[in-house]
C-alpha cells in the first residue's frame, strides 16, 4: 500500500514537471525557438560536411520531423543568396558552398574528403564504364566494392537496375549536382576520351 502511494506521488510530481516545462516552452516566443533549431541544424550539417537524411538530423538534434522540415525550408530562404547554401537531394541535406564561389574550392580543398581513396577510385571506375555491374566491379576492385557501392546509392550518386544475379551501375543525375559538374561537358569529354583511344 505504501509502495502504491509513492509510485502515485512519483507519477504527479513528473506529470506536473512535464506539465510546467511545457508551459514555459509555450510562453517563450515562437522566434526564440525556430532560431534555436536553425542554428542547431545549421551546427550540425557545418560539423558533417556531408549529406545527412532527415532521420539522421532527427537523431542528432532531437528536433521533431516537422519542424525539422520547416527550420530547413527556413534555413534554405535564409542561404539563397550568399556564400552557403543549403542542397537538398530527396530527404538529404547538406550545407555546401555557393557554385558562385566554387573557384575557391580547388584553392583550399585539402586533407581528408568525405569519401576514402579507395571510394574516389570505384567512382570514377562506374563513371567511366557505366553501366557496368556490380560483379564486374567487385573483380575489379574487390569485396569493399560492395561497401562503397551501398554508401554511394545512400547518397544518391548512382542509380542501379537488378541484371540477373547481380546490379547494373551507372550514375545518377545527382552525381553531376553533387561534384559540381555540367553533364554535356562530362559526355563531351568522354566522347573525345573514346575516339582518342580508336
Amino acid at each position: 500500500m505504501l509502495l502504491e502511494r509513492n509510485n502515485f506521488y512519483i507519477i504527479n510530481l513528473v506529470g506536473k514537471k512535464m506539465e510546467i516545462e511545457e508551459k514555459q516552452r509555450e510562453n517563450q516566443p515562437k522566434n526564440e525557438n525556430s532560431e534555436k533549431d536553425e542554428h542547431i541544424v545549421e551546427a550540425t550539417l557545418f560539423v558533417a560536411g556531408r549529406f545527412m537524411s532527415l532521420q539522421e538530423l532527427v537523431a542528432v538534434t532531437g528536433i521533431n520531423p516537422i519542424t525539422l522540415r520547416e527550420t530547413l525550408s527556413a534555413l534554405q530562404n535564409k542561404y539563397s543568396e550568399g556564400a552557403l547554401t543549403l542542397v537538398s537531394n530527396s530527404e538529404n541535406y547538406k550545407l555546401d558552398v555557393n557554385p558562385a564561389y566554387h573557384w575557391l574550392i580547388n584553392k583550399l580543398a585539402s586533407g581528408k574528403s568525405e569519401f576514402t581513396k579507395a571510394e574516389q577510385e570505384t567512382l570514377a571506375i562506374i563513371a567511366y564504364k557505366q553501366p557496368i555491374t556490380q560483379s564486374v566491379m567487385v573483380k575489379i576492385r574487390g569485396n569493399k566494392a560492395y561497401e562503397h557501392v551501398k554508401k554511394f546509392m545512400d547518397v544518391g550518386l548512382i542509380k542501379t537496375k537488378r541484371v540477373g544475379h547481380t546490379l547494373q551501375l551507372s550514375l545518377n543525375e545527382n552525381f553531376y549536382d553533387y561534384f559540381h559538374l555540367d553533364k554535356k561537358e562530362e559526355k563531351l569529354e568522354n566522347q573525345k576520351e573514346e575516339k582518342k583511344e580508336e
